[in-house]
């Protein structure tokens, strides 16, 4: 009886080791200075009142915590922490209780990769990934394309941004530019009609939404996503239809918010 109170008490001292020891590496994951670098960095959190910077900070904190961020062949700074955890956060602001079940990971590599996660070589053209089959639960970003989304000069693209909606859209199971989780089923017809009418403007050259936006549905969603956030105004007032649907996709009416 002895013996065995002993490996109990054991037990119990390593399991709030390793509690303790988890907690405090969830908190230097979360930069000090995180709140400067999203009011210096993030435009959508320079925008929000008060109320609303208390609520990006908590969640973009939560998210910091839950999430681990790994550099390979650099390393990460406080400001790749925060545009990540920015980035994540934006999609899913208008949903309070929202979390990302289908990520542990965000990989940052140093520029562009391949297919084969290769950031050396000739053929590096992919500036983000969603992780499938042996990567799945993983983000692979470019850390010159997340910071170059959140500059002044992003214009319609962010890539951090594009990759987290992809997360969102898989959250139903399939990357096809219907989140069945975000939008009501009522609602799937109309927006996958006027995926094919943007596509086909697309294609014939009479839109300014990025090309990449034609390849599939999922990546339509994705590409004009970026649009919807990085230049709600501008996507407002060139295609109505499209940004009606997606403020009420992601329950932010970012044209009047920020009007």
């Amino acid at each position: 009886m002895i013996w065995l109170s002993i490996s109990i008490t054991l037990i119990l001292v390593i399991v709030l080791a390793s509690k303790k020891k988890k907690k405090e590496k969830a908190k230097l994951a979360v930069p000090a200075d995180l709140k400067d670098l999203l009011q210096q960095n993030v435009r959508f959190y320079q925008l929000l009142d008060d109320n609303g910077k208390e609520r990006f900070y908590a969640r973009a904190v939560h998210f910091l915590e839950q999430v681990h961020i790994e550099g390979v062949g650099i390393e990460i700074e406080n400001l790749d922490r925060a545009l990540v955890a920015a980035s994540a956060i934006i999609p899913i602001f208008g949903f309070d209780d929202w979390k990302y079940f289908n990520l542990t990971n965000v990989i940052i590599y140093p520029a562009s990769f391949d297919e084969k996660y290769q950031f050396e070589g000739d053929d590096k053209r992919i500036l983000g990934m969603v992780g499938s089959g042996n990567m799945n639960g993983q983000m692979i970003l470019s850390q010159s394309a997340l910071r170059q989304g959140f500059s002044a000069y992003a214009d319609k693209q962010n890539t951090a941004i594009h990759e987290f909606v992809h997360l969102l859209d898989k959250s139903d199971g399939v990357v096809d530019g219907v989140p069945n989780n975000l939008l009501e089923h009522s609602y799937s017809l109309p927006w996958l009609n006027l995926i094919r009418q943007e596509i086909t403007k697309i294609e014939k050259g009479r839109s300014d939404i990025n090309p990449y936006g034609a390849m599939n549905t999922g990546e339509f969603l994705a590409v004009v996503s970026e649009y919807f956030f990085e230049k709600p105004a501008e996507l407002e007032k060139k295609h109505p239809q499209l940004y009606d649907m997606l403020a009420h996709m992601f329950k932010q009416d970012l044209a009047k918010q920020q009007a």
